[in-house]
């Protein structure tokens, strides 16, 4: 196994990496809005908070050899389902090859976002 960590995406809060690599299979750690040049909190809507969770995710892919199109599998966390329409838009910017996907709305996420992602790629 191999652990993946990047400085271009926020760093873990808790006790868990950002990902990790098994048999190149990658398995990420959810990604929330974080900006990880400040470590604050990255819009105040869904589609700002989705974009910096895209970007965070990307930052995650590249560090593991793995991009966007390699991704198999995510599963979405919205705090309102109300918010699905524009975090869809936002989400089929980046996954174009159109990945498995789980997406469901929670009661509360880590530091009241509104959105949280985390996927399964092929990795190096």
């Amino acid at each position: 196994m191999k652990v993946i960590s990047t400085e271009k995406a926020p760093a873990a809060i808790g006790p868990y990496s950002q990902a990790m690599v098994y048999n190149h299979t990658l398995f990420t750690s959810g990604q929330i809005p974080i900006n990880p040049a400040t470590g604050e909190i990255e819009g105040t809507d869904i589609t700002a908070q989705a974009e910096q969770v895209m970007k965070n995710l990307g930052e995650v892919l590249a560090a593991a050899g793995s991009s966007y199109e390699k991704t198999v599998k995510t599963t979405c966390f919205l705090a309102d389902m109300n918010d699905f329409a524009a975090f869809n838009e936002v989400y089929a910017k980046y996954f174009t090859g159109k990945p498995a996907r789980s997406c469901v709305a929670v009661k509360t996420l880590p530091k009241n976002v509104l959105c949280e992602v985390e996927l399964i790629a092929e990795a190096e």
